[in-house]
C-alpha cells in the first residue's frame, strides 16, 4: 500500500460511467442537451432582466443571480465530463481537480442559500405587501445576495482545504465523472473523522435548514393566496408553488441523500446519477419553472423579440 500526500499526486483518473458502456453515449447526449438548454435558458433570463426596466425588481434580481450561478455550477460539473468523453481522456491534473471541487462546492452551497432567500422574498412580497418595499430595498437585496455568495464560497474553501491536506493510498482513480468531494475522500487512507464532522456541520446548515425555511415560506404563501383568491386563482397559485417545490425537492433531496446518508452506506454508483440531477437537471429546470412561466417574463421576451427583427425571425412568437 502506497501512502502519499494528496498534493503529491499530479493527475487523477475518472471512472465516470465506463462501467455502463451501453448507456454511456446516451448519458453523454442527455448531459450535452441539459448543458445547452441550461446555458440558453439562463442567458435569456439574465439578458431580459438587464434590458427590461420593468424587471428591475428584487425577485428578478435574485433570479438573475440564480441564472449566473447555475451557468457556473453546470459548467464546473458537466463541461469536464463532456470534454473528456469527446477527447477520450479521463484524466485531470491536481490543480484542475482542486479547482473543480472548489467551484462545484461553492456554486452548490451558494444555491442552497440563494433558493431560501428567494423563498423569503416571495413570502414578504405576498404576505407583507405593504412592508415589502421597505424590507426588500435595493441595499438589503444586494447584502442578501452578497451574503449568499460569501457563505457558499467560504464553506467550500473550508471543505476543499480540509480534504486536500489528507493523505491517499494507491492510485488516484476517482469513481465519479467529476472531482466530487465524497468520491475524492474514498481515496484517503487516514482518519477522516475531522473532515467528516466539518462536512456534516456545513451540510446540516446548508441543506435541511434552508429546505425547511423554503417549505414554511411556501406554506404561508399558499395559505395567504387561498384566502384572497378565487378558485381559479387558488388553483394557479397551487400549481406555481407545486412547480417551485418540485425543483426544490429535486435539488435538496438528491443532495441530502448524498451528504447526510450514513457513512456505512456505500452507494457511489447511485451518487453519480444523483449528481447529474442536482448539477445538471435542476439548473436546467430553474429558468423554466421560476421565470419562463412568469407572465412578466413572457411579456419582456415578446418586447425583446419585437425590437430585434433577427430574434423575431429565429424564434417564433407565441400567439396572445
Amino acid at each position: 500500500m502506497v501512502k502519499a500526500n494528496l498534493t503529491v499526486i499530479s493527475n487523477f483518473i475518472f471512472l465516470g460511467f465506463t462501467r455502463y458502456p451501453k448507456v454511456e453515449v446516451i448519458i453523454f447526449v442527455l448531459c450535452l442537451l441539459m448543458y445547452l438548454i441550461t446555458l440558453l435558458g439562463n442567458i435569456i433570463l439574465m439578458s431580459i432582466t438587464i434590458l427590461d426596466s420593468h424587471l428591475h425588481k428584487p425577485m428578478y434580481f435574485f433570479l438573475s443571480n440564480l441564472s449566473f450561478l447555475d451557468i457556473w455550477y453546470t459548467s464546473s460539473a458537466l463541461t469536464p465530463m463532456l470534454t473528456n468523453f469527446v477527447s477520450g481522456k479521463n484524466t485531470i491534473s491536481f490543480s484542475g481537480c482542486a479547482t473543480q471541487m472548489y467551484f462545484s462546492l461553492a456554486m452548490g452551497s451558494t444555491e442552497c442559500v440563494l433558493l431560501s432567500t428567494m423563498a423569503y422574498d416571495r413570502y414578504v412580497a405576498i404576505c407583507n405587501p405593504l412592508r415589502y418595499p421597505i424590507i426588500m430595498n435595493k441595499r438589503a437585496c444586494v447584502q442578501i445576495a452578497a451574503g449568499s455568495w460569501m457563505t457558499g464560497c467560504l464553506t467550500a474553501l473550508v471543505e476543499t482545504v480540509s480534504v486536500l491536506q489528507l493523505s491517499v493510498c494507491g492510485s488516484g482513480i476517482i469513481n465519479h465523472f467529476t472531482c466530487e468531494i465524497l468520491a475524492v475522500l474514498k481515496l484517503v487512507c487516514v482518519d477522516t473523522s475531522r473532515v467528516q464532522l466539518i462536512m456534516l456541520v456545513i451540510s446540516v446548515l446548508l441543506l435541511p435548514m434552508p429546505m425547511l425555511l423554503i417549505c414554511v415560506s411556501y406554506a404561508f404563501i399558499l395559505s395567504s393566496i387561498l384566502r384572497i383568491s378565487s378558485v381559479d386563482g387558488g388553483s394557479k397559485a397551487f400549481s406555481t408553488c407545486a412547480a417551485h417545490l418540485t425543483v426544490v425537492v429535486l435539488f435538496y433531496g438528491t443532495a441530502l441523500s448524498m451528504y447526510l446518508k450514513p457513512s456505512a452506506v456505500d452507494s457511489q454508483e447511485i451518487d453519480k446519477f444523483m449528481a447529474l440531477v442536482y448539477a445538471g437537471l435542476t439548473p436546467m429546470l430553474n429558468p423554466i419553472i421560476y421565470s419562463l412561466r412568469n407572465k412578466e417574463v413572457k411579456v419582456a421576451v415578446k418586447k425583446l423579440l419585437n425590437r430585434n427583427p433577427l430574434c423575431a425571425f429565429l424564434i417564433p412568437q407565441s400567439k396572445s
